[in-house]
């Protein structure tokens, strides 16, 4: 992945997504140190907020709508209001990421059989390489336990690939920006 230009994608990490996740904090700090890491690499930070239409439960501006407390976007980052589980769907997502010649998305947030799961399948479409940082997304418990969801997509995400993009699954100790051309 030498000489493509990275950036970091946080998905959803709101008070209504985040509400009931499994290891929330310990997401959020994985999350707060591969943003660190990006800033001071000089790599792009990009954040999604999915908003509901006028009186849904994250209707923007609601409580459930904002950025969890513990992230605090600076002027200089992209935040990209989403109505979708694809981060790309209607936002200019693509669009900001091609303007400054981004190729590869280190992705966290939250939740991972949703927005996480849909944005990465949808990134390598879009011609984007995809790194899910592995201990950096959560979701809650559904028909499975939320434990269980998680392995679940970060073993099988791994294997979605097409003739010229992939998805990595990778821990976040591991992930090195400059690593990847940044």
């Amino acid at each position: 992945m030498n000489g493509q230009k990275t950036a970091l994608i946080v998905i959803d990490m709101q008070f209504g997504p985040l509400w009931g996740t499994f290891k929330k904090e310990e997401t959020l700090s994985v999350i707060n140190k591969l943003i660190n890491k990006a800033e001071l690499e000089g790599v792009p930070v990009f954040y999604t907020q999915h908003e509901d239409l006028p009186g849904g439960m994250l209707e923007r501006g609601s409580q459930f709508w904002k950025l969890d407390s513990g992230l605090t976007p600076r002027t200089e980052d992209t935040i990209i209001y989403k109505q979708s589980t694809d981060s790309f769907y209607h936002t200019s997502l693509q669009e900001n990421l091609k303007a400054i010649g981004v190729t590869h998305l280190v992705i966290a947030g939250a939740r991972t059989e949703y927005c996480v799961d849909t944005t990465c399948r949808v990134a390598i479409s879009l011609g984007f390489n995809v790194t899910l940082v592995e201990d950096g997304h959560t979701t809650s418990d559904g028909v499975i336990p939320a434990e269980m969801i998680i392995k679940h997509h970060n073993h099988n995400l791994c294997t979605v690939r097409n003739t010229e993009q992939s998805i990595e699954v990778t821990p976040s100790e591991k992930i090195l920006f400059h690593s990847v051309g940044v």
